[in-house]
């Protein structure tokens, strides 16, 4: 019975996930890139003032000058790190080098297009969560699809709020919570066993009860605190994880021109050549880098808004303009990173594929530090996506059920991580896909079907702001 229903959901995930919501989350990409004048071009260089501190100040200034309290509860740098945080995770070591073993170098020039199109989905994800947040008889900032679904688009529309909400707290669980802690057992375990005489299955156990209470030491402060730690994280990981990748290309430079000629040609991987996909090389890495670029970014996924709306700010165009740098940090840097290392590393031609791929073509070329990377990267990048989803399903579950229901999801959510630390999990991850593709869904239709709202809010802010 398990194993059916397994079967079943993978079926349906795997078409979902393959060319329908691919195509889907690009095209919208487009045609919001189009309607909103190429924003990620014309806006990209305003972002920078926003992030770092000379921007901050901005925060508490409305348009007449004066110094006016902007709702909120995040500065630019705070809310863009909290959401990096959770998009920056496996897939941009895992899902990446699995899609050039399978699809072959030209996967990498999808995910490019694709980061670019997600740039504007992005901003306008951010803007109409900014536009459309509520705020709690608490004091707190509440925003995301859900909220402009309903406020935006009409209460007839609330059951796709409804559905979105259901989705996003299931895949945080799964996608956001266990399917992490178990990367980072994985991760750990064989290295560590190597040099203590216990079982990987008994170090997975005590990884897991590691980063429990990792967590919970995080989470109990709620979002300024995900949010401080983001802060701190999010930079030391990216920077690390570059200045690693960038060591080991300029140590193996002369493997970087084939590289970028191979990635210009989509030469076919031979896994489709065996395949007999040899002549479909270009349509294979298109498919590998858009359904891998899409499911790496998040873009129109529709998680991100839901911290983007607690950005501080007395205009919604300033935190989407902040919103479009996040798939430029995620795919342009990171993911292509990791590509390039695993591509002039010739190690994609073989066998081998996901972390373990990545974690063989970084020992290959960076002698002595090589084989930490990939562990020690891993571990960041998933811990903090638990926490980024954490908040992301907390505040679902607080639209759907109210309050009092948050005590009870932060209990599941923490016992979920234990038995994601030592379980397998084939079911949770085709079971958390499903929910993801689900979630995008509703999302990807107010995107839609508000997109004359990002527009007048565009046109506003830009024609006061030349």
């Amino acid at each position: 019975m398990l194993d059916s229903l397994n079967e079943l959901l993978w079926i349906v995930s795997t078409y979902l996930w393959g060319l329908p919501l691919s195509l889907l989350l690009a095209s919208t990409g487009l045609y919001l890139t189009l309607k909103l004048r190429f924003i990620q071009v014309r806006g990209f260089g305003r972002a920078f003032g926003f992030i770092f501190p000379a921007g901050q100040s901005s925060d508490w200034v409305g348009q007449s000058g004066r110094a006016t309290p902007a709702l909120g509860e995040l500065n630019y740098y705070q809310a863009l790190s909290t959401v990096l945080s959770s998009t920056i995770g496996t897939g941009n070591i895992v899902g990446v080098a699995t899609a050039i073993s399978v699809g072959g170098p030209g996967a990498l020039l999808w995910m490019w297009v694709v980061a670019l199109l997600g740039m504007a989905t992005k901003y306008s994800e951010c803007v109409l969560a900014l536009v459309y947040r509520e705020q709690s008889k608490y004091g707190h900032t509440r925003g995301g699809p859900m909220y402009y679904i309903e406020n935006g688009l009409g209460q007839r529309y609330r059951p796709l709020a409804l559905m979105f909400s259901a989705c996003a707290a299931i895949a945080a669980l799964g996608t956001g919570d266990m399917v992490q802690s178990n990367a980072i057992s994985s991760a750990l375990a064989e290295p560590l066993s190597r040099y203590i005489s216990w079982s990987p299955s008994v170090l997975r156990g005590l990884i897991g009860i590691a980063l429990f209470t990792a967590t919970v030491l995080v989470i109990i402060g709620g979002l300024s605190r995900i949010a401080a730690v983001a802060s701190y994280l999010v930079p030391f990981m990216v920077v690390s994880y570059l200045l690693a990748g960038l060591i080991s290309l300029t140590l193996n430079s002369h493997r970087i021109i084939p590289a970028l000629w191979e990635i210009i040609y989509c030469t076919p991987s031979p896994r489709a050549v065996a395949g007999g996909f040899a002549g479909g090389g270009v349509w294979l890495a298109m498919r590998m880098g858009v359904a891998r670029g899409t499911f790496s970014n998040e873009a129109g996924l529709g998680s991100a808004p839901i911290a983007y709306a607690t950005i501080k700010t007395d205009h919604p165009v300033k935190g989407g303009l902040v919103a479009l740098m996040e798939p430029f940090v995620d795919t342009i840097l990171v993911c292509t990173m990791t590509a390039l290392v695993v591509i002039t590393s010739d190690l994609w031609k073989g066998d081998i594929s996901g972390a373990v791929l990545t974690s063989r073509a970084f020992q290959a070329q960076l002698p002595y530090l090589g084989g930490l990377v990939v562990p020690l990267s891993l571990t960041l990048f998933a811990y903090t996506s638990i926490l980024g989803w954490y908040y992301y399903g907390e505040r679902c579950v607080e639209y759907l059920l109210g309050a009092v229901s948050i005590p009870f999801y932060k209990a599941a959510f923490l016992l979920a991580l234990l038995v994601g630390a030592v379980a397998k999990l084939e079911i949770v991850w085709n079971f958390a896909d499903l929910a993801n593709a689900l979630m995008a869904l509703p999302n990807l239709l107010a995107l839609l079907l508000l997109s004359n709202v990002v527009r007048e809010r565009t046109e506003d802010y830009f024609r006061k702001n030349m």
